[in-house]
């Protein structure tokens, strides 16, 4: 085995989980998981069938990554964050071909408690405060807050708030990593090399 797996897991028979990757306390991984390289899942996760979890996602303790999630490499699921897969449940109704597709790009931040309604895609490196619900796309490098959530700013990959308004043309370098990050119009990017 090339992860580890603390004895109380279960990883079902057919689940894919990369080298390095890290299953803790109570966690439980259905047989259609597709899990990368150095992924830690604190306890009480569960991880559904239609799911991948690209390369050093951190999953932290009791969250459940349903059918229809995607998290590409460096995701950050903080304590208790809420993904959801139906957009209208009732116990009563099957609904499970109404299943949406949920996607958070590369190096976002989900923090403690979030809710990410389903059929949204988080952009990359996104940060989504404790608490907040979102209940629509977020925009790459958008610091989101509330309930419904908002954008309030943007926020560098290092994961420092950014000096610069929603919208506009400007540009500002980041003071940890020298990157610079230029905004047009409501869309923001950097411009120099990866972190």
């Amino acid at each position: 085995m090339s992860f580890y797996q603390h004895p109380s897991a279960i990883v079902d028979e057919g689940a894919q989980i990369g080298e390095g990757s890290r299953v803790w306390h109570f966690v439980h991984i259905c047989a259609g998981a597709r899990i990368g390289k150095g992924v830690s899942m604190g306890q009480g996760v569960f991880v559904g069938n239609r799911v991948t979890i690209g390369d050093n996602c951190k999953i932290q303790n009791n969250v459940s990554v349903y059918d229809n999630v995607h998290l590409e490499e460096g995701v950050f699921c903080g304590p208790s964050m809420v993904f959801t897969n139906v957009y209208n449940p009732r116990s009563l109704i099957e609904r499970k071909d109404q299943y949406r597709d949920t996607l958070v790009k590369k190096g976002a931040t989900l923090g403690a408690n979030c809710t990410i309604v389903c059929g949204v895609t988080i952009g990359e490196f996104a940060f989504v405060a404790a608490g907040a619900v979102v209940n629509k796309d977020v925009p790459a490098y958008a610091l989101m807050v509330g309930v419904p959530a908002r954008q309030i700013g943007w926020m560098s990959e290092f994961g420092e708030q950014l000096s610069l308004p929603l919208k506009g043309d400007g540009e500002v370098i980041c003071p940890h990593t020298g990157m610079r990050y230029i905004l047009a119009g409501d869309k923001l990017s950097k411009v120099d090399g990866a972190l």
